[in-house]
């Protein structure tokens, strides 16, 4: 058996070593000085040198940049995640014909592309003075309900309304049913819609260039798009910037692997 599994083994290193390729190029070429880099790109730099990445931190403002996507990013999965989830239970548990029609007009929002709304979008945010945080984070809560309604309605189909009957007997009322019963039991769906909330959210690049016009309020997208346009001929700054960028997702990813791998797991077995 083991003998017949030597090819599978062989095309997934090349394509291991494929898939890598790209953050060894990033990551080598960050530590070379400009002249290093372009003589060749695939060789390992003569030293260490990490005067670009004390140059990129400091023009990427990185501690201010950093902190205004984790809390972009953080206040918007919350609000999603408690909004969302209230809404489909509701749907859920009302089986009415215009609750069928509500959750269809979630379902259908999802074929709206955001092209084809961000112009208007942006002209009324604009006119109610919400062209900040605030109004991005209302923002991702509109665009980000639709798919997280849509996952969290088909989790609480499978959940039997006999609990919440029995809740009300004991003198339950609604919201405690929900925080304290069937929400606890949403928590597989809850890390799914997390995760895709977050890393869509994180690397959103088009509606924070859209609605974030103040200075020291950039995310980390629209603060390396500004950054490569000023360090097109030095690649040597614009690569260590974007691996400062990047190490948040991975330290992120590392401490919650087991989380996502269980929730999606879970997910998948429901």
């Amino acid at each position: 058996m083991r003998k017949h599994k030597w090819p599978i083994e062989i095309l997934g290193i090349i394509l291991g070593i494929i898939w890598l390729s790209p953050f060894y190029l990033m990551i080598v070429n960050s530590f070379k000085t400009k002249r290093e880099m372009f003589e060749d790109t695939l060789k390992l730099p003569a030293g260490f040198n990490f005067d670009n990445y004390i140059e990129a931190f400091t023009e990427l403002n990185f501690i201010q940049t950093f902190m205004n996507s984790v809390l972009i990013t953080v206040v918007s999965v919350l609000v999603i995640i408690v909004f969302s989830s209230m809404a489909a239970y509701a749907l859920s548990r009302n089986k009415s014909k215009i609750s069928s029609f509500i959750f269809f007009l979630f379902v259908a929002a999802m074929l709206i592309p955001f092209q084809s709304v961000m112009i208007p979008l942006v002209t009324i945010f604009g006119k109610l003075e919400m062209l900040n945080r605030a109004g991005i984070i209302f923002m991702y809560l509109g665009f980000g309900a639709s798919l997280s309604i849509f996952l969290y309605h088909g989790t609480l189909n499978g959940i039997p309304k006999s609990l919440d009957e029995a809740a009300t007997i004991d003198g339950a009322n609604r919201f405690q049913i929900f925080w304290h019963i069937i929400f606890p039991m949403l928590k597989p769906i809850t890390v799914t819609v997390a995760i895709l909330n977050t890393i869509w959210i994180w690397n959103d690049y088009l509606l924070p260039s859209l609605v974030i016009n103040q200075e020291g309020m950039e995310t980390i997208p629209l603060k390396m798009f500004f950054f490569f346009g000023e360090y097109t001929k030095q690649w040597h700054l614009a690569l260590a910037g974007l691996t400062i960028a990047i190490i948040p997702v991975i330290i992120a990813y590392f401490f919650a692997q087991r989380e996502i791998i269980k929730g999606i797991s879970e997910g998948a077995v429901k």
